[in-house]
């Protein structure tokens, strides 16, 4: 039996997952230093990182209006982890719905900040069930050499297994950014034919170019957004 390295539940091998895929989701996106301030100005730093995440919310209140019950998260600092506490907050509400977390090796929070790790834990002690895709508890990212216990892929391998286990995926995703694990797994993604919404920071300047650094406002705009769920693919 593995356990996790910041909050000590039970990791188990992904293949034991229980979920319907067509009433799951996961999720894939960038982390917290792709969030550029609205007008290169700092001061919006906050504003712009704050409506990100609630637009992030909104895709995950449509998706729960539209039958999903599961939600997959790779548990990696940014958009997985948002996602995950904020549903662990839906969770409260709604028994039906479950969180997923899926890590990619068990020691990849060590690259963490004490911030994100703190957070993890939290979410990890929440999840329904926690996961991992490779279970040898020694083996950490990078390029194979002689006498490493690393590997290349472990990555992919977490971002391919969600995708295979979800009928949709939900993404902040910035245009531009194809070096990215983000870009690697929406590619997955279309190629398996999964429904995918996405929004990056160009939707989110939009926002606050409508409404101003006005973070109630904002809330506002984004509750009578148009459910992307009901559109076609």
């Amino acid at each position: 039996m593995l356990f996790s390295l910041d909050s000590g539940v039970p990791v188990f091998p992904s293949e034991d997952i229980e979920t319907d895929a067509e009433r799951t989701v996961c999720f894939t996106g960038h982390r917290e230093n792709s969030v550029l301030p609205y007008r290169g100005d700092p001061i919006y730093s906050g504003i712009t990182l704050r409506t990100v995440q609630l637009m992030l919310f909104r895709y995950i209140d449509m998706a729960v209006e539209n039958g999903y019950r599961s939600f997959i998260s790779g548990l990696a600092e940014g958009t997985d982890l948002w996602a995950a506490k904020y549903i662990l907050g839906k969770k409260r509400c709604d028994s039906s719905i479950r969180l997923i977390g899926v890590m990619p090796y068990l020691r990849h929070s060590e690259r963490f900040s004490p911030r994100y790790r703190e957070f993890l834990a939290d979410v990890e002690r929440g999840a329904d069930m926690l996961l991992t895709t490779s279970t040898d508890p020694l083996v950490v990212y990078g390029k194979s050499r002689s006498g490493e216990n690393t590997s290349p892929d472990l990555y992919k391998v977490r971002n391919y297994f969600m995708v295979d286990n979800a009928s949709a995926v939900i993404s902040y995703f910035n245009e531009g950014s194809f070096k990215s694990g983000t870009y690697q797994t929406l590619n997955y993604a279309v190629r398996q034919g999964r429904k995918i919404r996405r929004f990056g920071l160009d939707e989110v300047y939009g926002v606050i170019d409508e409404c101003g650094p006005d973070i109630e406002g904002i809330k506002r705009k984004l509750v009578f957004m148009e459910n992307v769920f009901e559109l076609p693919y």
